[in-house]
């Protein structure tokens, strides 16, 4: 089976699966999810297996198992109107085509330059922005203490950063460098969980400074690792640094 049958096989799949997380008991919800992250991982396995090396099983495979546990959680939080979900089941499924083809192009590119690698940057950035702002949604929305807020962020975004990381260079292995970069951004982003977590601020504002800082440094490190880290660069995000923080003011709680 070619591997573009194996993508929209598997697409279909995880969407029916999505929908199928709709139906199981709130009290088994969450463990629903739990294994609605298994299967998306393994079914990605196979769906990649083709020119799969030991380390893309953590640098490769758990992205759009990610992508999907993001949306499965995020959907619980939809009305229950039968269009809206529609509508989400059909964009979740051309969205896990769209991964697996870039998790692909990383796969085949490894040791080599193709010129679709920069297409699929541009693609993953997107989708880990978008797993990000969900996944916050969700962490947010639920009210819980500071602290498992901080937990659950940083075990929701450490494998985003860390991944996202790792294909800007398509290392052979993986590198303390690269572990203690993907570490240092994660508790960043933890510490500002922790810092909306006493804040009145409403939610899709917290997960959109989360996703916007996660950008912020994401592409200060992507740059740093590809050599491309010059003064006019960084001057760039300095600005933009400027920008959420302004922003940031204006909507601070009790202003």
């Amino acid at each position: 089976m070619r591997r573009r049958e194996k993508f929209v096989i598997i697409s279909v799949l995880l969407s029916l699966g999505l929908l199928a997380t709709q139906y199981i008991p709130l009290e088994w919800r969450y463990l629903g999810i739990a294994g609605f992250f298994l299967l998306s991982y393994l079914s990605s396995a196979w769906a990649l297996s083709d020119d799969l090396q030991a380390h893309e099983w953590l640098t490769i495979v758990p992205f759009p198992a990610f992508y999907a546990s993001s949306v499965a959680l995020f959907y619980f939080l939809l009305p229950e109107m039968f269009w809206s979900r529609l509508f989400v089941i059909a964009i979740f499924g051309v969205g896990m085509y769209a991964l697996f083809l870039t998790s692909n192009i990383f796969s085949v590119a490894k040791g080599r330059t193709i010129q679709l690698l920069y297409a699929a940057h541009a693609i993953a950035l997107f989708f880990t922005m978008l797993t990000s702002l969900l996944f916050s949604n969700v962490i947010f929305s639920l009210r819980l203490p500071f602290y498992l807020n901080a937990a659950c962020l940083f075990v929701s975004h450490f494998p985003l950063v860390f991944m996202s990381l790792w294909s800007v260079e398509l290392q052979q292995k993986i590198g303390k460098e690269l572990l203690a970069y993907s570490l240092i951004l994660t508790i960043i982003l933890t510490e500002l969980a922790v810092l909306f977590s006493f804040l009145p601020m409403q939610i899709w504002n917290q997960a959109l400074f989360i996703m916007a800082f996660l950008y912020i440094g994401l592409s200060i490190l992507q740059s740093f690792f590809r050599g491309r880290l010059f003064r006019h660069t960084i001057n760039e995000y300095n600005l933009v640094s400027i920008l959420m923080l302004v922003l940031f003011i204006l909507m601070f709680p009790g202003k």
